[in-house]
């Protein structure tokens, strides 16, 4: 079968490319597919020179859903609507797919998902029900990441867990503070922002607090840091300085450059500092039964949608990722009419 292949073969400069998919597996047409900031790294050019010409050509987006059009096994059925899973693992006793260095993720070292159809194992896609909010099930992926950071952090935090620090007014902190009140209904989750507009979306946490602006006595017993680049240092100084002893520190911001962190304080309080990215298929099917149990969370979840593009064309593809860049706040989705 005929695929078509959309590339980006320099900083903003999208190819076509066309390839031949053997008719096994599971045969998927995308259909909304959403841009994340790693997408916007490769885009704009902004990753190391060397990572660059190591990794591009390559089709950009690992966040979608899609449509079954085949399916060898007989799992799926023709017009199945299912989540896409980026990671592709290598069979490993010892380490997570995620965190494993024989796993290969989609958009990040070979191709993502802007294709007119993907192929995959049938345990790389989940299947969604038709009622889902599709502009919103686009990012399910990042929902995810959120969700096994979440989970991970459940198993190791060994002190209470009455009060709850997110470091982050964008879309990671919105989905961290609203999977952390969704799992622990008891416990106040506070958050710390920048921004006083994005501030104003969190209206379902307990409180809000500007980073400028914090109580002398608050204290917190857990954070999680959804910041990333060079801002996160701030972000890491003040949690360390609010979080109580044997607390736990969960990273999920990405910077490309090192970044200091107070060591002496970290022994001091007994700190646990855990490092989150990516997720796997138990991440993806936790989510989905979640959003299933409590559509509400579809309300608040909407209100990162703020561009939705319609991909007709290549030129289409590439006014998406300017559109994007330029939002301050938000997923920009596609919708893909290729």
């Amino acid at each position: 079968m005929i695929n078509i292949v959309y590339r980006l073969k320099s900083p903003k400069f999208f190819e076509e490319a066309i390839s031949e998919i053997e008719l096994d597996g599971v045969i998927v047409r995308p259909t909304y597919l959403s841009i994340c900031q790693a997408d916007q790294r490769y885009y704009q050019g902004s990753r190391p020179v060397d990572v660059l010409e190591k990794k591009l050509p390559m089709a950009l987006i690992h966040e979608g859903i899609g449509e079954v059009v085949f399916d060898e096994s007989g799992e799926f059925n023709p017009g199945d609507k299912v989540v896409m899973i980026p990671n592709t693992p290598k069979s490993d006793d010892v380490y997570r797919a995620n965190y494993s260095y024989g796993s290969k993720f989609r958009g990040s070292g070979f191709d993502g998902f802007t294709s007119d159809l993907i192929k995959l194992e049938p345990d790389r896609i989940v299947k969604i029900p038709d009622d889902f909010d599709f502009h919103v099930a686009a990012f399910i992926e990042l929902m995810t990441v959120a969700y096994q950071g979440i989970s991970k952090f459940n198993e190791i935090a060994i002190t209470p867990k009455d009060v709850l620090g997110v470091w982050g007014d964008g879309n990671l902190g919105l989905i961290t503070a609203l999977f952390l009140k969704e799992k622990f209904p008891d416990s106040k989750v506070f958050i710390f922002g920048k921004h006083l507009e994005n501030l104003n979306l969190f209206s379902f946490v307990d409180e809000t607090y500007q980073i400028h602006n914090v109580p002398d006595d608050l204290l917190i017993d857990h954070a999680f840091e959804c910041v990333g680049s060079s801002a996160s240092q701030l972000a890491i100084e003040q949690i360390i300085d609010l979080i109580r002893p044997q607390g736990t520190i969960n990273l999920f911001g990405v910077s490309e450059y090192p970044v200091p962190v107070n060591t002496r304080m970290v022994l001091e309080k007994g700190l646990t500092i855990q490092g989150n990215s990516r997720s796997d298929r138990e991440d993806f099917v936790g989510v989905i039964e979640t959003l299933k149990q409590n559509h509400k969370l579809f309300e608040y979840l909407g209100k990162l949608v703020t561009n939705i593009c319609e991909i007709n064309s290549l030129n289409d593809l590439k006014e998406s990722f300017d559109k994007d860049y330029i939002s301050t706040f938000g997923k920009t989705i596609l919708k893909w009419n290729k």
